[in-house]
């Protein structure tokens, strides 16, 4: 297990942990986060910390790119580890555990794999365990790392128009 080696969280931490607890979209999709812009294609890409790897999983399961929900998730993580968590790698897992699929495509993915029967290989009661108590047995992952944003929404949301 650990922290993948293209991280950028020591560069963002601090901002991170900077913001108040109640913050808005404007304050995290802003310039401070802002990794790359595409002006022509309109493309965004803004730093998110997902970048902890684990490398003992069972499973991995991969989406194409965290969302504006997601990346709040994380950045609120990040916040509240003030004090009760200690070192990046631990604070980097718990944005994993929190983040990952967060809402409703989390509830959705656990319906799918647990329809599927995947807990029953893994020994465990549900996959919504994967993100709890049985982390140890999944990796999260996207295509894109980094939440991507075309015109003011993610791909993804893009992807749910057409």
């Amino acid at each position: 297990m650990g922290i993948a080696n293209f991280s950028k969280f020591t560069q963002f931490k601090d901002l991170i942990k900077a913001l108040p607890a109640v913050y808005t979209d404007e304050m995290i999709k802003s310039e401070q986060f802002l990794l790359e812009r595409e002006e022509k294609k309109k493309l965004e890409i803004y730093y998110a910390p997902f970048e902890y790897i684990n490398e003992r999983a069972k499973v991995v399961i991969v989406g194409i790119t965290p969302g504006l929900h997601q990346m709040k998730k994380s950045y609120s993580t990040v916040i509240n580890a003030r004090g009760h968590l200690h070192g990046d790698e631990e604070i980097l897992h718990e944005v994993k555990k929190n983040s990952s699929f967060e809402g409703t495509m989390r509830k959705n993915l656990v319906k799918m794999l647990d329809e599927l029967g995947l807990h029953t290989y893994l020994n465990i009661s549900s996959t919504l365990d994967l993100f709890d108590e049985a982390s140890h047995l999944v990796h999260t992952t996207s295509v894109l790392t980094y939440p991507v944003f075309l015109t003011e929404k993610t791909i993804v949301e893009q992807l749910r128009t057409f």
